[in-house]
């Protein structure tokens, strides 16, 4: 009894899985607009009322696209704890996620994307994307001030707006049609050079005794 209470719980999570999996690529192919549920079920390979006995109505299907993503963004912590870790590494971990899905999962970042843009007049969308958008935009704010704080990044840096141009790089990035890792690599580059603190950097140098003895030899002195 128990066997087949388990086994029908699985098939049920399969199910889901499996329905998650196919609306994400059609909103990759179609855009939200272009979501329907017989496509779906077609595609999972199942009828109507099977889709609709997991996914009654189209919040519960939009939901579950949600939750999938929410997953998808948890892993990364899973994977790689960074609770730990002081702010640097953690922003760092940061990128190394982003250079993980733009290039082995970019799907991720369109059908995220494709959501956000859709909530702005859809609310049960709205309802289901927006907290975690929320979320990201607050973590990297707070990863930001911390790093004001501690030096590591430019004084003047603004933490709000910084945040909201990271996530516009990384979901621009995951729609662009021509990237590539030398791209992405670029972007990084150029998004991390517009974080650091430069006087930073200077008294690092200075500190360092080679640095320091280089830094001297570099300046004419007068006599």
């Amino acid at each position: 009894m128990v066997e087949a209470v388990l086994q029908k719980r699985e098939s049920t999570e399969d199910r889901r899985v499996a329905i998650a999996r196919a609306a994400r690529e059609l909103i990759v192919e179609k855009g939200v607009e272009g979501l329907r549920t017989r496509d779906i079920a077609e595609r999972v390979g199942i009828n109507i009322a099977t889709l609709h006995y997991h996914v009654p109505t189209k919040e519960a299907l939009i939901m579950l696209v949600a939750e999938s993503l929410r997953g998808d963004f948890m892993r990364h912590a899973i994977d790689r704890p960074r609770a730990h870790l002081g702010v640097e590494a953690r922003m760092e971990l940061e990128f190394v996620d982003f250079r993980e899905t733009a290039i082995e999962r970019p799907e991720i970042m369109l059908v995220f994307s494709e959501l956000i843009e859709r909530a702005r007049r859809d609310e049960i969308v709205a309802a289901a994307v927006l907290p975690m958008k929320r979320y990201w935009r607050q973590m990297l704010i707070d990863l930001l001030a911390e790093g004001v704080a501690a030096g590591v990044y430019r004084p003047d840096i603004d933490p709000e707006a910084f945040a909201s141009i990271l996530i516009s790089s990384f979901i621009g990035f995951c729609r662009s049609p021509s990237k590539t890792p030398e791209s992405l690599e670029r972007l990084v580059a150029e998004l991390q050079r517009a974080m650091r603190n430069p006087h930073r950097e200077t008294q690092t140098a200075l500190s360092n005794p080679a640095s320091a003895s280089r830094h001297r030899g570099a300046v004419p002195v007068e006599e």
